[in-house]
């Protein structure tokens, strides 16, 4: 199984495989909790509700890994640098970002390949908003 999971013969996306939609809102979800409480990622949140935040990252992530496209048709491209440049994103900010999200990846319990994928994504993710020193 794990060599046609892995292999050529892999016919699911990594959104199928590690649960489709509810693994992607629990991961958002979870995420939002402490940037909720994240004095550092707060600031970056105009918006009085979170909400409105986490639905956009979770229909981001859905997309990319295989699922509906909702996030496009509603936003267009996500040209994530440009959504994200009026805001001081720094080192401080991407640790805090990441920190966040560990514990949100934790949660979900995946195997350790398909962790390791979406973690790595993460991460490469977080260094591509750094615009500030």
């Amino acid at each position: 199984m794990d060599q046609i999971k892995r292999g050529t013969l892999q016919t699911q996306t990594f959104y199928e495989r590690v649960g489709g939609e509810p693994t992607f809102r629990r991961l958002v979800h979870r995420f939002y909790e402490g940037v909720a409480t994240d004095p550092e990622l707060r600031a970056m949140y105009p918006e009085e509700d979170l909400g409105p935040a986490e639905e956009r990252l979770t229909l981001f992530m859905i997309q990319y890994w295989g699922g509906p496209r909702t996030y496009s048709d509603e936003r267009g491209h996500p040209r994530l640098r440009m959504r994200h440049a009026p805001f001081k994103v720094d080192q401080a900010a991407h640790d805090a970002w990441l920190r966040h999200m560990r514990d949100a990846v934790d949660v979900l319990e995946l195997d350790a390949e398909d962790e390791t994928e979406l973690w790595e994504y993460l991460v490469y993710a977080a260094r591509h908003m750094i615009n500030s020193d």
